[in-house]
């Protein structure tokens, strides 16, 4: 044998000979118990310096992601302090001189005009592209969970959320930027990496990387943690909010790729930034779009600390109130949102405008009037004394008291309400965090309430919209009013004041969001202060469970509300008490390996399924098929192939056959083997195939599934191979895979994986085939592009099991496998939601 190099040299209990590698097929060589000599190289060296570049591509697409990210939000940043900083400084001109005048309702009527114009805009955007709407974070949650929503991540969708945003928030309305910069992030990382946009079709380039949908939720999930870090100047904190509230699927590798997207970010937007702003490039001094600046005591003031031991117990408390406040602006919006689901969207989409102009309407009179009417003139200390025109973003007390706003009231004094309503939303947060002088405690508490109940009344409209903003001026001001409570009617006097302010934004936005870990991150790096770790983090958590006593997360209840089949983090318990085959779908649409175009068209038309399995039937005259029908021989002979394959692979990895699963491949391996030599002429493998015989059922694979089968037709046996999808069937159609049945099948033209994924993420549609092209009676090979090896499970496995293996390997189909090897039913996303298994369990008590 040693003289015998390059060729194939094999003994066995029958023959003994020598022949070129070639003349073995693989199914020939796993029978006999040989190996190819390449299998010995389980990676050739050429495959690892293609994953060395892979890696180093997804590496600068991360950074690419993070810069664009940090980009979008410098051109919403600065859009909209212009467009603000105009509209203010035209009122605000005009309420000084009408005051003396007495034309006040002229100012209103700028204001309004102001308001109605931008908010317009912002509702034409959102009619563009209605999937704009809102801040778009459930929806982000939905896609990271495995949930596609159309049009989520177009490049249209980000012109239109990124234009309509600027546009709201210069609008008046109580929404923020931040939250849909999210949104903005996951767009620009889905679609920055394919490299191509079905907006801008002619624009593409030959770029064969990414083409999956793993790799592109990945890179989804780095965007939206840049989306955060661009927002509040965090990367850690964004880096966790896409583990935490983002991402259902996670790996080890994605972890460090993120953060490096969401530091990207964040030093972009700071970069530029501080280079426009105050015109030193490269210094870094605004790290986001919402800085809560440096908390600290007055250098007179000995007796103050910015929290101790004593206040945890004030903490806790305001925890408590902040969850019941955020559950009932969850269950106040839940109400709102289903109210227009019902009224609102259907009807013509001119309403959705009209109801956002009603809104922005009612919100600048309640701003204007409130300002004039229920504002208390504050004397200004002797630090406050400068303009009132300052639309800087605020990281000292001497900037913040800048924008204090003098309206209505007389010199030395200014309007609390005022300041409060006719600054940018970031400048009155600051003015709570570090505001020398002090708020009424009667402003704050009105304040608060028509805060609340107008954004309350604006998340969920047709307009871009973030609600973190508006939920961190709630709770700061429900914060500075227990501090002035207090300190006035209690005598603490030791309390500062910004830090009770911060931790009431901290209860409130946590009662109303519900995220924890992230959240916590997020509040510590935009205050630069670790000592406030402890006190935010045990008052997230108070809120969080507080508000979980009533109902979910704002995000969790719109999700809910849009019917997304959304996958939980875990089952519970109870549900342990069903098994695989009590919520599989037992109605199973399937493909053979070799099937007629005809078939396949009439199973891509009549379903809707993302993919099918693979499977033969099990027949019992199969050798007189074998005779008299090419199509069915092929099947025949790939589904004997295939078991022989498993056998020979189970026969190298034990001798025992004790612990084989399937009862076919025992039977198959513990028959006798004939000892006579073959004749040189006949195929070892067909004399090998014919050996078997099992009695089965009978069903021609040129037919369709049909409604009209019997139950004995609709759950036969079928012998399970592979899995296969929906977009590779039309692709194979396109492109004419096929073969005719007078023709071998290995005269059907082969694909590569790059011509497969071509056409990702947008495959072409069934219903679109032109069908004049293609011969309904040639045969497909679908053997060579399905997935041989899918996760399966048996019919008795808990669900519990199940739901973990689905979700973590981020499945969408999970085929239930009998111990024979027979597909006896399919899981997906939606045998797998509460509603579902609450339904199948209800079933399981009645039967017991």
């Amino acid at each position: 044998m040693a003289g015998c190099r390059g060729v194939l040299c094999c003994c066995c209990r029958w023959c003994c000979c020598c022949g070129e590698r070639e003349s073995r097929t693989p199914e020939e060589l796993t029978i006999l118990g040989e190996t190819q000599e390449e299998d010995d190289e389980i990676l050739p060296r050429k495959d690892y310096e293609k994953g060395r570049r892979y890696e180093v591509v997804k590496w600068m697409m991360v950074f690419a992601i993070g810069v664009s990210t940090g980009l979008v939000g410098l051109f919403v940043d600065f859009f909209v302090q212009l467009f603000t900083q105009l509209k203010f400084r035209v009122v605000q001109t005009s309420v000084e001189e009408c005051s003396k005048k007495g034309c006040l309702a002229l100012s209103l009527l700028e204001l309004l005009g102001f308001n109605l114009t931008f908010v317009f805009l912002a509702s034409l955007l959102v009619l563009i592209e209605p999937v704009a709407a809102g801040s778009g974070i459930p929806e982000i949650k939905c896609y990271l969970n495995g949930v596609k929503v159309p049009g989520i991540v177009r490049l249209r969708t980000l012109a239109c959320k990124v234009l309509g945003v600027l546009f709201s928030v210069a609008g008046g309305l109580f929404v923020g930027k931040e939250g849909p910069m999210i949104h903005s992030g996951a767009v620009v990382g889905a679609g920055l990496p394919q490299f191509q946009s079905i907006s801008l079709r002619k624009i593409q380039f030959n770029f064969p990387y990414f083409r999956s949908d793993r790799d592109k939720r990945d890179f989804v999930s780095a965007g939206a943690a840049a989306g955060v870090a661009a927002a509040f100047g965090a990367p850690i904190g964004g880096t966790l909010f896409s583990l935490e509230e983002g991402s259902s699927f996670w790996n080890q590798g994605l972890t460090w790729k993120v953060l490096f997207c969401s530091m990207s970010a964040t030093f972009t937007l700071n970069f530029f930034r501080s280079g426009i702003q105050f015109g030193s490039w490269g210094s870094f001094q605004l790290p986001g779009l919402l800085n809560f600046g440096e908390f600290k005591c007055s250098d007179s003031d000995k007796k103050c600390h910015l929290w101790t031991a004593v206040d945890l117990g004030f903490f806790i408390v305001m925890g408590v109130i902040g969850g019941l406040l955020g559950a009932t602006f969850n269950c106040l919006n839940k109400r709102l949102a289903k109210y227009r689901m019902r009224n609102v969207h259907p009807k013509p989409k001119l309403v959705r405008v009209l109801e956002s102009l009603l809104v922005s309407l009612m919100t600048t009179v309640v701003v204007f009037v409130a300002s004039m009417i229920l504002g208390e003139c504050r004397q200004i200390s002797s630090a406050s004394q400068s303009g009132n025109d300052s639309f800087q973003p605020q990281v000292t007390s001497e900037d913040v008291n800048a924008s204090i706003k003098t309206f209505f009231c007389p010199n030395e004094t200014y309007n609390d309400m005022a300041t409060l309503f006719f600054n940018p939303q970031e400048s009155a947060i600051l003015q709570l965090f570090h505001q020398d002088g002090t708020f009424s405690p009667i402003t704050l508490a009105l304040f608060f309430v028509l805060y609340f109940l107008l954004s309350c009344w604006t998340y969920g409209m047709s307009v871009p919209s973030g609600l973190f903003v508006p939920s961190l001026l709630c709770g700061a001001a429900f914060g500075r009013l227990v501090a002035n409570v207090l300190k006035s009617y209690i005598g603490l006097g030791h309390i500062y004041s910004g830090t009770f302010a911060l931790i009431g934004a901290a209860a409130f936005l946590g009662g109303v969001v519900r995220m924890t870990i992230s959240l916590t991150v997020i509040l510590i790096e935009s205050t630069n202060e670790i000592t406030y770790g402890l006190p935010i983090m045990i008052t997230l958590m108070v809120a969080k469970w507080t508000g979980d006593f009533f109902n979910k997360g704002i995000y969790d209840i719109h999700v809910g509300l849009r019917g997304v089949p959304l996958l939980e983090w875990e089952t519970e318990v109870e549900m342990d008490k069903l098994r695989a085959s009590d919520i599989m779908e037992p109605n199973l649409t399937y493909v053979y390996p070799h099937t007629r175009i005809q078939s396949l068209v009439s199973i891509l038309r009549t379903t809707v399924h993302h993919a099918f399995p693979v499977v033969t039937e099990n027949r019992g005259n199969e050798k007189e098929f074998m005779k008299g029908n090419q199509l069915i021989s092929n099947n025949i002979k790939f589904k004997k192939s295939s078991i022989l394959t498993r056998a020979g692979e189970q026969r190298k990895r034990s001798q025992s056959m004790k612990s084989y699963p399937s009862s076919e491949l025992r039977n198959m391996c513990d028959e006798h083997i004939a000892t006579e030599e073959p004749s040189e002429k006949e195929d070892l493998l067909q004399q090998m195939l014919e050996r078997r015989y099992t009695p089965y059922p009978n069903l021609y694979p040129d037919q369709s599934p049909s409604e009209d089968w019997t139950m004995e037709e609709r759950f036969r046996p079928l012998t399970f191979h592979g899995l296969i999808l929906r977009s590779q069937l039309v692709t194979l159609l396109v492109r004419g895979v096929c073969y005719s049945e007078s023709q071998s099948s290995a005269s059907q033209p082969r694909l590569s994986y790059a011509e497969m994924a071509e056409d990702y993420p947008r495959y072409p549609d069934i219903h679109d085939l032109d069908l004049t092209l293609l011969n309904p009676r040639m045969i497909v090979d679908v053997t060579p592009y399905m997935n041989p090896s899918p996760f399966t499970v048996s019919p008795n496995t808990h669900v519990s099991q199940v739901f973990n293996l689905f979700r973590t390997m981020g499945l969408r189909h999970l085929p239930v496998v009998n111990a024979v090897g027979e597909i006896v039913g399919i899981i997906t996303r939606h045998n797998l939601t509460y509603e579902f298994l609450q339904g199948r369990l209800r079933q399981h008590y009645q039967t017991i």
